[in-house]
């Protein structure tokens, strides 16, 4: 069976403009059930469309708004900005104390969705008033909608609404949460390299840890939190496609970066483990890194001392 989620297959976009492209219902049916996934088969098959067939456009965006708010409140529920800053403080401090420049720096979100953790950090100011704050979604409904929320909180950030590796300001740090699982064999490497090739100076990318215990955790979540079926599928497929810790490693071994874990599989509790990120830093980075984590630095271990973690 292939595991595949109905919100990827539903939309469509021109990679390079965001250009909305349409879908058609029985395209995504056939796909679902090619892959033995009668369930979202159905579920798809009541979605509305026009006289052609073409999945309506405003129906699943206000699907997909819906669905990713209450992905915004499983992140409040699971303290993800405050795991993310656990991080990337400790990131940017290495940064500041590296490069010796004033910033500004800025931090770009991939795949923000409704730009929750961007929202959040522009809140609490968290990261310090030197990070600029820029998140980007190719869904232009989840973009427009994030940027009403953040005028509407009276907040110091922004979202654009494209690539986030075309943007005409480059990042100094890449970031996304729950994006990676999306990416398959050489896509997530082209990922990875894309960052590699650009001149930004790190990245933190937060997903789902590869557990035994993933798929039951996110089925039982989702069911108790989702209320639309779509949501509870796509939540609990996200878990069955989640890279272990040993694949993210390799892929995100771009030249120019060093790959790190933060919290590999071996060195966390499997009941407790959601989301861990994997870090790219450019190699005079890392030590800058280590010495601001301080002891949490143990918990950030390479590919040569993954196999020890592991075991």
């Amino acid at each position: 069976m292939r595991h595949l989620e109905i919100s990827d297959l539903i939309t469509a976009v021109d990679p390079h403009d965001g250009r909305r492209l349409p879908v058609r219902r029985a395209d995504v049916v056939r796909q679902l059930r090619e892959g033995g996934d009668e369930r979202a088969a159905r579920i798809v098959a009541g979605l509305p469309t026009d006289r052609d067939g073409v999945l309506d456009p405003h129906a699943v965006d206000g699907l997909l708004i819906s669905v990713h708010t209450e992905l915004q409140q499983l992140s409040e529920e699971l303290r993800i900005g405050e795991r993310l800053v656990h991080v990337l403080n400790p990131l940017f401090t290495a940064i500041r104390t590296t490069t010796g420049q004033p910033g500004p720096y800025r931090l770009v979100d991939i795949g923000c969705g409704l730009g929750y953790l961007v929202r959040w950090l522009a809140a609490t100011d968290a990261l310090g008033p030197d990070v600029e704050l820029v998140g980007v979604d190719l869904n232009a409904a989840l973009v427009g909608e994030a940027d009403r929320l953040a005028r509407a909180e009276g907040l110091n950030c922004r979202f654009v609404h494209g690539n986030a590796f075309e943007l005409p300001e480059s990042a100094t740090v890449y970031i996304s949460t729950g994006v990676l699982h999306h990416f398959r064999a050489e896509a997530l490497a082209e990922f990875f390299q894309a960052q590699a090739a650009s001149p930004a100076l790190a990245f933190c990318h937060f997903d789902i840890a590869a557990t035994r215990l993933a798929p039951v955790g996110a089925w039982i979540f989702h069911l108790a939190r989702m209320r639309h079926p779509l949501g509870r599928h796509d939540g609990f497929v996200s878990a069955l496609r989640a890279h272990s810790d040993e694949v993210l490693l390799h892929a995100a071994a771009a030249p120019g970066m060093r790959a790190l874990v933060y919290e590999p599989r071996g060195l966390s509790n499997p009941f407790c483990t959601t989301l861990r990120p994997v870090i790219g830093v450019r190699p005079p980075l890392e030590a800058p890194l280590r010495r601001a984590l301080g002891r949490a630095a143990r918990r950030l271990v390479g590919p040569e001392h993954l196999a020890g973690a592991t075991r």
